[in-house]
């Protein structure tokens, strides 16, 4: 890239940056230092200022670069988890929003918990919401590094360490220092400058081929070196049937993840009751429909305007089709509305990392201090004890991420983001789905739940391609492949319901109906809620 592309992307880096630290500075003096501060904000958002809170949540660093490279390189089979991350919020709307803000408190732990010896129950929901968080936040570190690989002109890896550490940094500062209340206007903030620079990308893509979609689907099957295959389904998982399988189990991931995602369900917790949590998801899946739409037209865009071989040559896992495509629709390199564009876009994309990073670790942070070190201490500590608790935590996810992040640098963020949605489906919707509408459910069974399905999901993929066996793992120069497909969901999910079935039955105490007759009263009518 141009100093020109540099300089104005990084000023325009800097600028949000500041807006942010502005805000995050701005509430922690205005904080009560509470933890219902810290955790929810006070719980005093609208129903659509969480709406878009939870819409920026969910348009990640996955959604924005790593889908739209996906389906520039694969075409039809990419449009998988646009269509994936779409329906899951169905799941979430019809299942579980109002149950679970009126249930819980501040975590996914507190559901599962109020009807439930409270200690192991919190324990094992505890280390599946920190795994989930950060396999999320390894996959916003690897869109950070190679969006400013390409900025840089994909020369420098020690820039994009920086890069990755930087974002670390920042993403500790907001979470320590504002809590829930700063994230969720960052999340703001974010969501709108992320829609309106799609919008603005879907516009100028649709402009150059005069609005005929048809065209712009030959043109991106002409160019993308497979012919019409890349506009069929099984250009990416049709080939024998462990890829069949894969397409399966990513499926099942991606639908049924978002509702055990620790960062999602915490945004119900931040409105007053459970009909404005309820309304903030309408808000949301309006918002994230438009948007999932616009990842289609901007991933056969890339194919089209780009071309799959320049997009793969620039990064092999597409990461960098969409700042690319907006170089091309602004007059290509050298020209004053491909500098502009393309450094709008650079900035709207680190901005989207940023933003989801800090949603991710409070949540992560808010499990550690809420349901892990809470639970150890084995009673119930004081609410500041724990936010000092929580922000000290917040810096030792943030060096974790960091870590896991330089080593993951060379996968796509969307599949990233597919597996941490696997381990969600697989440890956290048992458990919750569980508690929420089976009456004779108990403390074994819930425990088991989440154990039988954490343990194999992350075992699993250390025994998949993506860590060995094959030239784009982690590890390629080993091989501990024992598992073929790149997602366990398919393996891992069936086990989380199983092993939670068996724990019950099993089980030597029998269930509290009282306790279960006051969770499903106040989780259907809100009485009693917090």
């Amino acid at each position: 890239m141009t100093d020109d592309h540099q300089t104005l992307a990084l000023l325009l880096f800097g600028a949000f940056v500041a807006v942010t630290l502005g805000i995050t500075t701005w509430v922690s003096r205005h904080r009560h230092g509470s933890a219902e501060e810290f955790y929810a904000g006070g719980r005093l958002f609208t129903p659509m200022e969480n709406g878009f809170a939870i819409a920026g949540d969910y348009m990640s660093a996955a959604s924005f670069l790593g889908i739209s490279g996906l389906i520039a390189l694969v075409g039809y089979d990419g449009m998988l988890y646009s269509v994936g991350f779409l329906v899951a919020w169905l799941v979430v709307l019809f299942l579980i929003a109002e149950l679970v803000r009126n249930c819980g408190r501040f975590t996914l732990a507190d559901v599962v918990a109020a009807r439930m010896r409270e200690r192991p129950v919190r324990i094992a929901a505890g280390a599946s919401s920190v795994t989930v968080c950060v396999l999320y936040l390894v996959a916003q570190m690897v869109g950070a590094g190679s969006l400013v690989a390409l900025l840089l002109g994909g020369t420098s890896g020690a820039a994009r360490a920086w890069t990755v550490i930087g974002v670390g940094a920042l993403m500790v500062i907001y979470v320590s220092l504002g809590g829930m209340r700063a994230t969720t206007w960052i999340q703001i903030v974010k969501a709108v400058l992320l829609l309106a620079g799609t919008v603005a990308l879907t516009v100028l893509v649709l402009l150059r081929f005069h609005g005929d979609v048809n065209r712009l689907l030959l043109t991106a099957a002409e160019r993308s070196g497979h012919g019409k295959a890349f506009l069929a389904p099984g250009l990416a998982y049709g080939g024998d049937w462990t890829a069949r399988f894969d397409f399966v189990s990513l499926g099942l991931a991606l639908v049924l993840g978002t509702a055990g995602l620790p960062h999602i369900l915490s945004r119900f917790y931040t409105v007053p009751t459970a009909r404005a949590a309820r309304r903030s998801v309408v808000w949301s899946i309006g918002l994230i429909g438009g948007f999932y739409l616009m990842t289609i037209v901007l991933g056969f865009g890339a194919a089209a305007i780009v071309g799959s071989e320049a997009v793969r040559g620039s990064n092999a896992s597409g990461n960098t089709a969409v700042p690319l495509l907006a170089l091309d629709l602004g007059g290509g390199a050298g020209s004053t509305g491909g500098t502009v564009l393309f450094a709008v876009v650079a900035a709207v994309a680190f901005a989207t990392i940023l933003a989801v990073v800090a949603g991710i670790t409070l949540a992560s942070s808010a499990s550690v201090a809420h349901d892990l070190y809470a639970s150890l201490r084995r009673r119930r500590g004081e609410p500041r004890g724990e936010v000092v608790v929580a922000r000290v935590a917040a810096v030792g996810i943030g060096a974790a991420a960091i870590a896991l992040g330089l080593l993951a640098r060379d996968l796509n963020v969307a599949f990233l983001v597919g597996l941490a949605f696997a381990v969600a489906a697989s440890a956290n919707l048992p458990v919750l789905l569980y508690s929420l509408f089976w009456r004779g459910f108990t403390t074994r069974g819930a425990v088991w739940a989440v154990y039988g399905g954490l343990v194999p999901a992350v075992v699993l993929v250390l025994l998949s391609p993506v860590v060995s066996g094959s030239p784009t793992s982690l590890f390629p120069g080993v091989d501990l492949q024992l598992f073929p497909l790149q997602n366990p969901g398919l393996v891992s999910i069936p086990l989380g319901f199983l092993a939670g079935w068996i724990g019950t039955v099993t089980s030597p105490e029998a269930p509290d109906e009282g306790r279960h007759a006051e969770t499903e009263v106040r989780s259907l009518t809100g009485a009693g809620a917090v």
